[in-house]
């Protein structure tokens, strides 16, 4: 009989094996943790209830509003806003009776007493100073246009959903669009999510894609942060639009059998106390690490505190609140990589076992990702996790139970720096086979990754997507369809080989930033003072892969192609078997199931795949369901005429799926 572990992820992992008690101590905390915190309540989603009982309720019951904060190191709070003039004496919070220290509340009488969208604040004694803070829990928070103050509002408004109940179950396989709604539109302007309901959604529907992730949904004070940095983690960002509004593009995807993750950022918070959670209370550690380990030394953000109950009921709250109000379907949890190690990961090149466990493993955090994905899936059982995780942590996508960490995949992130860096540093003919199939193909025993060639990151100023690598200022003078350039010829012909190998292979989900699927020609750049605060570089220009008369058109037809075939039949759920990789002859021939995929990455000269196929004893009938080089997606050839017959003679940097029946 073979050893019995207590933990499965113990059996999975066999390298695992000198590291039982790591895995012993990661689950003792968690279970000790989760008890603590339970206390007396059945479950965790009965414990996540923060927004429910702090911020400002109305009473129907009792005729008024009640408004609750957790802030134990003031000495005075009054709430101030339009409804009292500002006045700061009228109304004074008392401390609650509540079981948690710290806790002020008031109750002001009247239902009409808070009127809907009016501005408020609270103001703060404490430490001998009086300063003003927005509600931590507040679910509106707007900035003056003309003095860029940010303020909190009341929001006392409902919307109907016209889909109550979304069925997750139904995305087999994630093909997820990454958008930001900000830069959804054309114009240069901030696009809100009227825009992206009609300027995005229908092009997601038809390329194919299931699911939507959205970025800086939650308020952050400096665009440019990507909506990196939160300062009012339960807060719409009101440059897009209304609660209402981000509530009604959530209800039309889902209309549309697409689902729609968040973006969630609880690895840190803006370092603004003004507008957010930092020196809330006049501390530095009500919800943070106070000193060096509360800052994080390259984003200057505030860190927070995971080993605090308070800290924890404030950030599961969160969950709970975003997946039940607004009805997400799951989140990609960013920054992953940072919360896990005492030194975020920076440098590190995670090249051995050693560097996964203590004493660089911060636990806290450990345990609050795993109470994080266990209430999720308590909430939403079928719910879709993603960690964005470059260290490749063992367990991430593990259930807890078998001592993991409780998420559905990890982001593949080792693709794209793959890719760039073959790009920045070979020509192609250079490339190494081997290494693409096996860094596309490689994963942790049993767990399952998102791949992606480029998201966001890639396509910022200071980087470059694929097709500015392949082609650089080629893209401006010769995309035209008259326009002969080997240049662009090389970029458009490769550009859809990594996308079609990267999506068959390098995950059992697939990722792709909004325009990148068209080889959108213009880079991000946020507005700034360097830039003269433009928005010239913070829209998507869909008029290029609209235009007929340009080559983009091709690139956004061979995505179209390659997200349905990925979504048919649940594809990448299935392994990728090498049949032949022959470096002299750069070619690549793997199998997923029933799909034969050929790659001829060769700069010069055709390729017969037929002696491979028929040495590897693959007899059948094959049917061509995708070539490179049909005139749709650019090539020469005729798709009726591939049909007749499917041959295994590929050009140059072409590659082929087909579909083998016996």
């Amino acid at each position: 009989m073979g050893k019995k572990y207590k933990y499965k992820i113990l059996e999975i992992d066999k390298y695992l094996n000198d590291y039982g008690g790591d895995i012993e101590l990661r689950m003792k905390n968690y279970a000790k943790l989760k008890k603590k915190l339970l206390n007396n309540t059945k479950s965790l989603s009965d414990f996540a209830n923060g927004h429910l009982y702090f911020g400002f309720h109305k009473s129907k019951k009792n005729n008024g509003w009640y408004y609750r904060e957790w802030a134990p190191n003031a000495e005075e709070i009054s709430l101030i806003g339009e409804f009292n003039g500002w006045n700061d004496k009228s109304h004074k919070l008392k401390p609650s009776e509540s079981q948690i220290p710290g806790v002020w509340e008031i109750f002001i009488p009247g239902i009409n007493s808070l009127p809907h969208e009016s501005k408020i604040k609270i103001r703060i004694k404490a430490n001998g100073e009086i300063f003003d803070r927005i509600p931590a829990y507040c679910r509106r928070v707007e900035q003056n246009p003309e003095t860029f103050e940010f303020y909190g509002q009341v929001w006392d408004s409902k919307y109907k959903w016209r889909v109550e109940n979304f069925d997750i179950k139904k995305i087999k396989t994630p093909l997820i669009y990454e958008s930001h709604v900000g830069m959804c539109g054309e114009e240069e302007k901030v696009s809100g999510f009227a825009d992206y309901i009609n300027i995005v959604l229908p092009r997601v529907k038809k390329l194919g894609y299931n699911t939507i992730q959205l970025m800086a949904i939650a308020e952050h004070p400096y665009y440019g942060s990507f909506g990196y940095q939160v300062s009012n983690f339960f807060a719409v960002s009101s440059r897009f639009g209304t609660p209402e509004e981000l509530k009604r593009l959530i209800d039309t995807a889902h209309e549309m059998g697409i689902a729609v993750l968040l973006d969630l950022v609880h690895s840190h918070a803006a370092p603004n106390a003004d507008e957010g959670l930092a020196k809330f209370d006049g501390t530095e550690y009500q919800y943070f690490h106070a000193g060096e380990r509360g800052s994080h030394p390259t984003w200057g953000t505030r860190l927070f505190d995971y080993g605090k109950g308070e800290v924890l009921h404030f950030l599961l709250s969160n969950l709970k609140f975003w997946l039940e109000e607004y009805k997400f379907d799951g989140f990609r949890f960013d920054g992953v990589t940072s919360m896990l190690y005492h030194d975020h990961g920076l440098g590190e090149s995670f090249d051995n076992y050693n560097k996964y466990f203590s004493p660089n493993t911060d636990l806290e955090s450990v345990a609050y990702l795993q109470l994080a994905s266990d209430l999720c899936k308590e909430i939403k059982p079928d719910c879709i996790l993603i960690a964005e995780d470059m260290s490749g942590m063992p367990g991430m996508c593990l259930p807890v139970k078998w001592g993991g960490l409780g998420f559905d995949y990890r982001l593949g992130m080792g693709t794209p720096d793959f890719w760039v860096k073959n790009l920045r540093t070979k020509q192609d003919e250079d490339w190494h086979m081997g290494h693409i199939f096996w860094e596309l193909t490689q994963r942790r025993p049993k767990e399952k990754v998102i791949g992606y060639c480029e998201s966001h990151d890639q396509a910022l100023v200071g980087d470059k997507t694929i097709m500015f690598w392949l082609a650089d200022k080629e893209m401006y003078w010769n995309m035209h369809e008259d326009s002969d350039s080997l240049v662009v010829e090389r970029a458009v012909s490769l550009h859809k080989l990594i996308r079609l190998i990267t999506c068959m292979c390098a995950g059992e989900g697939y990722l792709n930033f909004m325009g990148n699927e068209f080889g959108h020609p213009e880079w991000i750049d946020f507005p700034r003072p360097e830039n003269n605060d433009s928005y010239h570089y913070a829209r998507r220009l869909w008029s290029l892969a609209d235009n007929q008369d340009l080559k983009y058109k091709y690139l956004q037809n061979f995505d179209e192609a390659l997200i349905k075939l990925a979504g048919k039949n649940n594809i990448l759920k299935y392994n990728s078997e090498s049949l032949y990789i022959g470096e002299e002859e750069k070619i690549i021939a793997f199998k997923k199931d029933n799909l034969l995929f050929l790659f001829n990455f060769r700069v010069s000269g055709s390729y017969d795949f037929g002696e491979v196929l028929k040495s590897k004893n693959l007899f059948g009938n094959y049917k061509k369901i995708l070539d490179t080089s049909w005139e749709r997606f650019g090539g020469w050839k005729k798709e009726r005429d591939s049909e007749e017959k499917s041959d295994f003679i590929l050009e140059k940097r072409t590659a082929a799926a087909y579909k083998i029946s016996r």
